[in-house]
């Protein structure tokens, strides 16, 4: 005799949804596009901080899932000193983007890793695939500061840039002056 499960509470099944994932870089930015495991991310490249660009990807990535236009999209990037504006700029599109510590994200190390932007992206996607469908411990969520405090950083990030400078032109004139035999005393 065999018996069969029949499953009645439909509201086990998962919504499906976009998958979205930014790895950031100074001059490219690396998008990892997917609905879930088992679907190879479609990955685009786009030029840093072109904010439509990243948008233009979400459709024709809906359309290639099979997803219908309405479906929700998730995403994540790297918090880091790129600052929270991205996080800001999605959250206000509909998207809800998750900041991932980048110090939590899990590699092995014991060996020397290979990296690329290419094994970035679907390192992240894969993560948050797995955040979204509820392994809290994948990563730590970055805290998205108040746009006042966030530029408070700034100032004294910039303070300490600047105090750097100073420091390494003043060692430099010195050094320049000293090889042409002028001593300074101080």
């Amino acid at each position: 005799m065999t018996t069969t499960a029949t499953h009645t509470d439909h509201d086990t099944i998962p919504e499906r949804v976009l998958c979205v994932a930014f790895a950031l870089r100074e001059t490219s930015w690396k998008l990892g596009l997917t609905t879930g495991h088992g679907h190879k991310p479609r990955e685009r490249s786009m030029a840093a901080r072109h904010r439509a660009g990243g948008l233009q990807e979400i459709a024709p990535a809906k359309k290639r899932c099979g997803l219908p236009e309405s479906a929700s999209v998730v995403s994540c990037d790297e918090a880091g000193r790129e600052g929270c504006w991205l996080h800001r700029f999605l959250q206000a599109q509909g998207i809800r983007n998750h900041g991932g510590d980048s110090a939590s994200i899990e590699v092995n190390r014991r060996k020397r890793r290979a990296t690329s932007d290419g094994l970035d992206v679907r390192k992240l996607v894969s993560m948050l695939i797995r955040f979204h469908h509820g392994a809290g411990d994948v990563w730590r969520v970055g805290h998205v500061p108040t746009v006042e405090a966030e530029d408070g950083r700034h100032l004294h990030r910039d303070l300490e840039t600047l105090k750097q400078e100073r420091a390494r032109t003043t060692t430099r004139i010195k050094g320049l002056l000293r090889s042409q035999g002028v001593r300074l005393t101080s």
